[in-house]
């Protein structure tokens, strides 16, 4: 099969849909000094599927909140800006996430189910690591794979021969990605949050999940979403058919000050979260 090209790429990254204005406009709210929880209440209000999914995700068990929330003055009042904002970044991604990609052998809702999963275990370890931005680490969390989106449909056609290669030829799936099919999730995951205009870290982290080692900035965040992710799939969750074919850089634990000790004990805990859920 003929590798794509760059321009198959960015066809493909201009497929999925701009970030909508209400998203755009919050999340510079959020990191303006200035603005205040009206200013934010009144930009959500003007769209009101949006602010009907902030509220969802907000009373989400995902996202483990103690109390009911009602409105979106409360919301944010009650989490912070910062973590509104990856809330309202949740919401717009929702319906695109949810889909059934055949490509990766994950049925419908499962991208999405891994994607909060590891957001939520990326924000766990974080904190544990004493990381400076906990809800930087929950939004690379939630987009990680979101590259998967765009190489389904190529993916769907070739996927045996991704997997032979993993399996015959001692290949990871990333490196099976890029030989069969030119490029991998976790570049034109890159591609997406670039489009998206987020922060650089976030783009390298997604660049760097499968391969922390690689990171030439932040190894901290990199390493945090790749051991969310590795927890993640190691509890079960949306794992599709490359899901057992990832490993544990262990190198990643001492880039966080972290041991097994931690690695076992975080585990646990996303275990009765998940079971609870």
């Amino acid at each position: 099969m003929p590798k794509l090209s760059l321009d198959d790429i960015i066809s493909g990254v201009n497929e999925i849909p701009a970030l909508p204005h209400v998203v755009v406009t919050v999340m510079q709210m959020t990191e303006d000094p200035n603005s205040t929880v009206q200013d934010i209440n009144n930009a959500l209000n003007k769209d009101q599927a949006m602010t009907a999914r902030v509220l969802r995700l907000a009373n989400s068990a995902f996202y483990g909140f103690a109390r009911r929330i009602g409105s979106v003055t409360e919301a944010v009042v009650f989490l912070g800006f910062k973590t509104i904002r990856g809330i309202v970044l949740a919401a717009a991604v929702s319906d695109i996430m949810n889909r059934k990609l055949d490509g990766y052998a994950l049925e419908k809702g499962e991208l999405w189910k891994h994607s909060q999963a590891c957001a939520i275990a990326a924000r766990t370890i974080a904190r544990r690591a004493k990381y400076s931005n906990i809800d930087l680490a929950f939004t690379v969390g939630l987009l990680h794979d979101i590259g998967k989106l765009i190489l389904n449909q190529t993916l769907k056609e070739a996927y045996i021969e991704v997997v032979e290669k993993v399996e015959n030829e001692d290949k990871t799936f990333l490196q099976a990605e890029d030989e069969v099919l030119g490029f991998n999730h976790a570049i034109v995951g890159g591609k997406i949050v670039e489009k998206w205009k987020l922060p650089n870290q976030l783009v390298e982290a997604i660049l760097y999940h499968h391969e922390p080692d690689l990171a030439p900035n932040d190894k901290a965040l990199v390493a945090i979403v790749h051991i969310a992710d590795v927890l993640c799939v190691s509890l079960g969750i949306g794992i599709g058919i490359d899901g057992m074919l990832y490993q544990l850089h262990s190198d990643c634990l001492s880039i966080l000050g972290l041991n097994e000790e931690d690695f076992d004990e975080i585990a646990s805990e996303l275990t009765d979260l998940y079971a609870d859920l």
